[in-house]
């Protein structure tokens, strides 16, 4: 039985994905710039205000996920012996293939628009030092500390450039090239230069 709470809960799920889609199908017919929050609200069925309760920014529409946190999850439960790149390596796989499934053509556009757009671009590095961040405390966790340690998040950081360098390679190619393959490769060539 599904409680009001969570019934609540899928309704503004279902919401957010919704704003999410109409916001990716606007910014590639008519260019992100052309393309108004008014317009994205209006296609999604839903009021300005309603937009600005899911997402603070019109940027905020393209960059905002729940991939991040679903693979902080994964490294945690990675076993705690698990040498920490391999642990993000095998946890972002993990979040590959939940995500790709369903989500793969929507993750294309999406790296596509960002790398392609300024002022999605200028974001990146923000984000990106959310998700270092967000690495490096599971990382912590799953070992028991309190604060992640300097070398933790180095290889954190080493980490995410391997799977954003990866992102951007399939991106470039169309998504011709299986995601999972380029980021076993950036993996495999991080290890490589650690010796």
């Amino acid at each position: 039985m599904t409680t009001p709470g969570g019934r609540r809960e899928a309704r503004k799920a279902a919401t957010r994905r919704a704003i999410q889609e109409h916001a990716l199908r606007l910014f590639l017919a008519q260019g992100y710039d052309a393309t108004t929050v008014e317009q994205i609200s209006s296609a999604a069925g839903v009021s300005h205000m309603t937009f600005f309760r899911h997402f603070p920014t019109k940027e905020s529409v393209v960059d905002t996920d729940d991939h991040d946190p679903m693979i902080a999850a994964l490294i945690r439960d990675r076993p705690p012996d698990e040498e920490p790149v391999t642990a993000i390596h095998r946890a972002i796989l993990q979040g590959l293939a939940a995500v790709l499934p369903d989500g793969r053509d929507v993750l294309l556009e999406r790296t596509r628009l960002v790398l392609s757009t300024p002022a999605l671009r200028a974001r990146q590095a923000d984000n990106q030092l959310a998700t270092r961040r967000l690495f490096a405390s599971a990382l912590a966790d799953r070992a028991g500390l309190a604060e992640p340690t300097y070398r933790m998040q180095v290889l954190a950081a080493a980490a995410l450039a391997a799977l954003t360098t990866a992102l951007a390679e399939w991106s470039d190619g169309g998504g011709a090239t299986a995601l999972d393959a380029l980021v076993d490769e950036a993996f495999t060539i991080l290890r490589a230069a650690r010796r």
